[in-house]
């Protein structure tokens, strides 16, 4: 079923396309530094999905008239994406049937949760814009709900006196050790001469496309795997997939 953001998403794309000068083109990409200081809007929707939605984008935007010679880049750019908002309500009713709608709409400079990452990206210049998607399905939290509600049920079959399973002998002395996380985005062979040849602004090939998983490494086994985030400013890991614990233990060995 279609989401909130994977209206936006749709109809962000064709909005920026016909709108802007140059067609630029919007698509997901990893988290980068913005180049100046950001600026966006967050949408607070109501109805059958409810909760905030925000973009941020990079301040450098604004110096390229995107919008048109003498035009209010900024106001230009509160009208757009307001667009895009309602017009994302609009696509999710025609889609699935839930109706929803903006019920404020307000200029931010940060966003506060881990967000996904896109690329504006015109013949000349790129830019980097974040998503926060808070949007939920109102019916969706009410099961929620109800499970909640129903798990002391399901809890009365269960064995109250039965204890987790121990931890083998002497592994609590290992759980307040340190260790050394990588995050790995692929990987590529090249020959030395290529490597010795290397300058800035050139650009390595990985063998992993950008909307692939990227793995937690620690020491030399694969402990989890996720998608990149932004949070606070930092990049961050959404994990997706972890090994399992006797698996990720493996990967302390080559350290003691």
């Amino acid at each position: 079923m279609r989401s909130y953001f994977d209206c936006w998403v749709n109809v962000a794309s064709a909005l920026f396309s016909q709108a802007l000068a140059g067609e630029p083109e919007l698509a997901e990409a990893l988290p980068a530094p913005f180049e100046a200081k950001a600026f966006g809007f967050a949408a607070t929707l109501a109805g059958d999905v409810q909760g905030r939605f925000a973009v941020l984008i990079d301040g450098a935007v604004l110096e390229s008239p995107l919008l048109g010679e003498g035009t209010d880049q900024r106001g230009g750019w509160k009208e757009l994406l307001r667009e895009a908002a309602d017009s994302a309500a609009g696509e999710l009713l025609a889609k699935t049937g839930k109706k929803c709608h903006v019920v404020a709409f307000e200029e931010i400079a940060e966003l506060g949760h881990a967000a996904r990452a896109f690329n504006l990206r015109s013949a000349e210049r790129v830019w980097s814009v974040l998503v926060e998607d808070e949007v939920r399905l109102v019916e969706a939290e009410r099961g929620a709900e109800l499970n909640a509600k129903a798990a002391p049920t399901v809890e009365a079959v269960r064995q109250p006196d039965v204890a987790p399973p121990a931890l083998s002998p002497g592994l609590e002395l290992l759980l307040d050790v340190e260790l050394e996380a990588t995050l790995r985005f692929g990987s590529r062979e090249m020959p030395l001469g290529e490597i010795l040849d290397l300058g800035p602004g050139d650009v390595v090939e990985l063998d992993r496309h950008v909307a692939d998983p990227v793995d937690l490494i620690v020491g030399d086994k694969i402990v989890a795997r996720g998608e990149v985030v932004l949070v606070n400013g930092n990049f961050g890991l959404r994990v997706t997939e972890v090994a399992a614990p006797r698996k990720r233990l493996e990967s302390i060995r080559c350290l003691f």
